[in-house]
């Protein structure tokens, strides 16, 4: 009975599992602070992404960290920078699987910054030249869709210019719309190696007190054509999925973020928490308040359990 009357269904259809991606062959490194989780080369990248999808995980989105980084973060738009590279050979090797490019320049930058400095400062319309380039080099190696994750104002309208300019109009976007300055982020910026070098993100990333914010943040993007919005994080950020939700009539995406991964397997180890009913618990209620699709580094962990499940 309770099954017949659930208002909420989880399934695998909407989840993402997120992915890094370095140089070199045979690897597959655990990332310390995020336990279970790995960075992995190309040809075990492969692999990953054939274990998600016959556990029935439709999408991947790569996140690269590139053998030597510069201010200008070339290593995220060069022809054969590490996730052109790996686009290139999911491609080829793995089909029935949509791959999503991150797009931004923390992971190539040798500063840590979304953007390019200028005296000290990210300079948001240099930035948009570098996001563009970026986009347009993940989309022509294999990438189906593209995540700009920034936060630079006017970043949406150029990606969808630059895209439909280089005859990649059907490449959607989906946007980090509602990104806030989490403290959430620490495993990721260990295992992407991009903390800031100066500064922090602040200056361009959202308030978390600031909810009115985000709905103008969302309507800009869909003003500029992003066809996905994403709030991230997820479950300190439940009510913005929600107004979101109720606000507009577009698919909503979700990040459960790192911190979120992490703090859930330490209580785990611990034995303070069921891993499973409590990640199941975390994700139903992202689903819940609206979001379509989220992306989590349990993806193939929830996956295997509604497997089991049915």
């Amino acid at each position: 009975m309770r099954r017949m009357v659930r208002e909420t269904r989880m399934t695998a259809d909407g989840l993402i599992l997120p992915a890094f991606v370095v140089p070199g062959t045979g690897i597959k490194e655990e990332i310390r602070s995020m336990p279970g989780f790995y960075r992995h080369s190309v040809d075990r990248l492969v692999e990953e992404a054939k274990e998600a999808r016959d556990l029935g995980v439709p999408a991947m989105i790569l996140f690269g960290i590139p053998a030597e980084k510069d201010p200008q973060g070339s290593g995220a738009w060069i022809e054969d920078g590490i996730v052109q590279q790996a686009f290139r050979a999911l491609k080829e090797k793995v089909e029935g699987l949509v791959l999503m490019a991150d797009v931004c320049m923390c992971e190539y930058t040798s500063h840590g910054h979304c953007g390019e400095l200028v005296d000290g400062d990210v300079d948001n319309d240099r930035s948009l030249e570098l996001l563009k380039r970026t986009a347009v080099s993940q989309a022509r190696a294999g990438a189906g869709l593209v995540a700009p994750s920034d936060m630079m104002d006017g970043r949406v309208g150029a990606i969808r210019g630059a895209l439909d300019q280089a005859g990649l109009q059907n490449v959607p976007i989906m946007s980090y719309a509602a990104k806030y300055a989490s403290a959430f982020y620490g495993p990721f910026r260990d295992a992407a190696e991009s903390t800031p070098s100066m500064g922090d993100r602040r200056g361009y990333q959202m308030d978390p007190p600031n909810a009115r914010e985000a709905m103008r943040e969302v309507a800009q993007d869909i003003a500029e054509g992003a066809d996905i919005l994403m709030v991230k994080p997820a479950m300190p950020y439940l009510d913005i999925i929600c107004r979101i939700r109720e606000a507009h009539d577009v698919p909503v995406a979700a990040y459960h973020v790192s911190g979120e991964y992490a703090m859930l397997k330490a209580a785990a180890a611990n034995g303070w928490l069921d891993e499973k009913r409590c990640v199941l618990e975390a994700l139903t209620s992202i689903h819940r308040a609206g979001a379509d699709m989220i992306l989590t580094y349990f993806a193939k962990d929830v996956a295997r359990w509604l497997q089991s499940q049915s």
